[in-house]
């Protein structure tokens, strides 16, 4: 799509898996056709920056802080008021800083992805709000290990690293428009409380997921609609050790880790059935009608963080008006969810939600063009490349599709880069086309390496006089290692 075509339209799992991802059809009715209407023209204050981060999600948090921490003067921009995205919204757990080595007997135990996004899960844990690195014990090769999180102890750590690290912070702000000249763009325009503004800067970074920022600077882009959207509730009052009983008295457990819980180790931190196994007819059917993902982490005693409910919808996740249904929908389906864990398992006798996304979390929105395009043979070959940023080994198609022999495959520089722009990078789920490759790109330890590859870059070339092209790749490499981020090669 181009972006003349982009404002003509915006101006007008475990068991979930297994269960498969109902569709569901937005009937809503007729909607009158929009009229148009010419909005007066008005100065806007407008203010500079180095960096401009769009989005405040699990790239874009590790990006700006990569940016300040290089000495540009970095604003992040993010609509909810808090910062964090699917990390602390629709996930399982973080996969996967490690190799997957325990599915490889005899090969080397490595931890792939470090830099900033370890330096947060340190923090975190140390505060008492993620596991570490727990080694999965059943359906290791899937994931050798268990990055378990609390959601609200993640958003306030990710916030207290952009302030010391210096980033403006601007959440409850709505990215509503860029400026752009020619291949450069110079300024994205803001919506708050406080009115409307423009910011300019000199590089700029797309990490809202949706990439909003990309579409309206005129990047080229698809919309593949090839996930299903979800939304994930926590749930309260469960008893975790009878819950596991009940599956392993069926031999029935598939996915299971250890480490703290509620600050003792040696706990049940992660826990599930592969499929439909172990779990009551009634359960199952009544599953399979809402989507619902029944494996889930934890880092409290008595509660599971992330039980999900999937739904494939008829049209794009940009799509407000199928959206908005879709909302309403799903949360039907978590209070179907409630009780069917209350009436069918062990465990969850007394059971309730004890929180939800905001908003429902999409696996991919808008496909951005860039100058390379990662493959699914580059993925599962353990591809390294000659502009490799970081290194990645965790797939979500395993164990059938897996990264060659336990190892890691190269994310290339240029697959951060927006074709026909020159100043402007994405990370996240905006990038690989190709949808068996996304299902390893897009997870949220992937998107944080990217994070810290782009804001890097985009601070190089905003101080140095660089665009994405020039920048010269020897001098992200040493800046990249000099921030603790790891090579193979």
């Amino acid at each position: 799509m181009k972006r003349r075509d982009f404002y003509k339209t915006t101006g007008a799992l475990g068991l979930g898996l297994l269960a498969g991802n109902p569709a569901w059809s937005n009937n809503q009715g007729a909607i009158p056709e929009p009229g148009f209407f010419n909005e007066e023209a008005k100065k806007l204050p407008a203010r500079e920056f180095d960096v401009l981060v769009a989005g405040g999600g699990t790239a874009g948090v590790i990006c700006a802080i990569a940016a300040a921490r290089q000495g540009a003067k970095t604003i992040l921009v993010e609509n909810k008021g808090y910062v964090g995205g699917i990390a602390v919204e629709g996930g399982t757990a973080l996969h996967s800083f490690y190799n997957l080595w325990k599915a490889f007997p005899g090969v080397e135990k490595r931890q792939l992805v470090r830099g900033i996004p370890a330096e947060m899960v340190d923090r975190l844990t140390a505060m008492g709000g993620a596991t570490g690195y727990a080694e999965m014990e059943k359906h290791f090769e899937y994931d050798s290990v268990c990055t378990a999180i609390d959601t609200e102890l993640y958003k306030l750590n990710a916030h207290e690293m952009l302030d010391e690290a210096g980033v403006y912070v601007c959440v409850n702000t709505l990215l509503a428009g860029a400026v752009v000249e020619g291949s450069v763009v110079k300024g994205a325009i803001l919506e708050s409380r406080s009115g409307r503004e423009v910011i300019f800067a000199k590089s700029f970074v797309d990490c809202t997921g949706y990439a909003d920022l990309a579409a309206h600077a005129g990047a080229d882009f698809t919309e593949p609609n090839d996930y299903a959207v979800v939304n994930s509730m926590g749930l309260g009052n469960v008893d975790i050790e009878k819950y596991y009983k009940f599956l392993a008295d069926r031999d029935a457990v598939h996915q299971l880790a250890y480490g703290v819980r509620s600050g003792e180790p040696g706990r049940i931190i992660r826990i599930g059935a592969e499929g439909s196994q172990g779990y009551p007819e009634e359960f199952i059917k009544g599953a399979r009608k809402i989507g619902l993902s029944a494996i889930s982490t934890t880092t409290q005693d008595n509660y599971l963080m992330f039980i999900k409910m999937n739904m494939k919808l008829d049209k794009s996740p940009t799509d407000r008006d199928t959206v908005a249904k879709a909302e309403l929908e799903l949360r039907k389906r978590m209070k179907k969810g409630v009780e069917l864990f209350r009436e069918h398992i062990p465990g969850f006798e007394k059971t309730f939600m004890t929180r939800t996304a905001p908003s429902l979390v999409i696996r991919r929105g808008r496909l951005i063009s860039c100058d390379y395009d990662i493959s699914h043979e580059d993925v599962i070959n353990g591809v390294h490349f000659d502009d490799d940023v970081f290194v990645y080994g965790f797939h979500d198609m395993a164990p059938r599709l897996q990264v060659a022999n336990g190892g890691s495959y190269g994310i290339p520089y240029r697959a951060l880069c927006v074709k026909g722009l020159d100043n402007l990078y994405v990370s996240g789920m905006m990038i690989t086309s190709d949808h068996r490759a996304h299902m390893s790109t897009r997870n949220t330890v992937s998107c944080m390496g990217q994070g810290q590859a782009s804001g890097t870059a985009a601070a190089l070339c905003a101080l140095n006089g660089f665009n994405s092209r020039t920048l010269p790749y020897k001098t992200l490499r040493k800046a990249l290692e000099k921030g603790g981020v790891y090579f193979e090669k």
